[in-house]
């Protein structure tokens, strides 16, 4: 007769049953033969060696350069009848700029100013290119506020050329055109004051002129005015 007071033993849990000793528990949820060989995907480091490496990811694709491309608007249609091939208009990178021969530039600013509403000169600034014929570029930056509405005029003259000033149709050309003629040496005819504006009036040489060395001084007038042999 069953001894009724033992307590019956209790049932084997369903789902994650635990390992036998046919089959031990191998981390990583892999089987593991009788033997003790594991089974599985796990890779001897012999396989790993042999593997063949990753391809390395595709470099990104370079965006296009821009490139200048014809500016067409009214106005330019307009100066266009004026001046004929004295003027070329282009657009870059969403800039627009008109390429004007140096004996048009004061006529066609002061077109600007009057008649097509550029009534602020926002900058006059040059770039040197030594070994061109004509080696600065001279470039005025306009803004009209009526139109909301921002240029540049480009012109190209030799060493030694001068430009008529811009001062009578725009008063913020007085500095501007100072600083042009203190970095690059260009003159400006008819400027009411043109003298250095950064560097001490006895200074010698334009800073911004390619042929001027970056290291380069006025040491006569450091060693005059300063005491010293050098500034570096």
């Amino acid at each position: 007769m069953p001894d009724e007071t033992k307590s019956p033993s209790p049932p084997t849990p369903q789902g994650d049953s635990q390992p036998s000793a046919e089959q031990p528990a191998v981390p990583g949820g892999v089987k593991a033969t009788p033997s003790g060989s594991v089974q599985g995907d796990v890779k001897t480091p012999s396989e790993k060696a042999a593997a063949p490496p990753s391809k390395p990811a595709a470099a990104p694709a370079k965006a296009p350069v821009p490139t200048p491309t014809p500016w067409d608007s009214p106005m330019i249609a307009k100066l266009k009848r004026m001046y004929g091939s004295g003027l070329e208009p282009l657009t870059y990178a969403g800039q627009n700029y008109m390429i004007v021969d140096s004996s048009m530039i004061p006529e066609i600013l002061q077109v600007l100013r009057n008649e097509e509403q550029f009534d602020y000169c926002v900058d006059i600034t040059a770039v040197h290119y030594p070994k061109r014929e004509k080696q600065f570029d001279i470039v005025w930056v306009l803004y009209s506020f009526p139109r909301n509405e921002r240029i540049r005029v480009k012109t190209q003259i030799a060493d030694g050329a001068k430009l008529a000033s811009s001062v009578p149709i725009w008063a913020t050309a007085n500095w501007l055109e100072r600083e042009v003629f203190d970095m690059f040496g260009i003159q400006f005819e008819g400027h009411p004051d043109l003298k250095r504006i950064l560097l001490p009036d006895g200074w010698k040489g334009h800073p911004l002129r390619k042929d001027y060395g970056i290291l380069q001084q006025d040491n006569e007038w450091v060693q005059i005015n300063l005491g010293i042999e050098s500034g570096q």
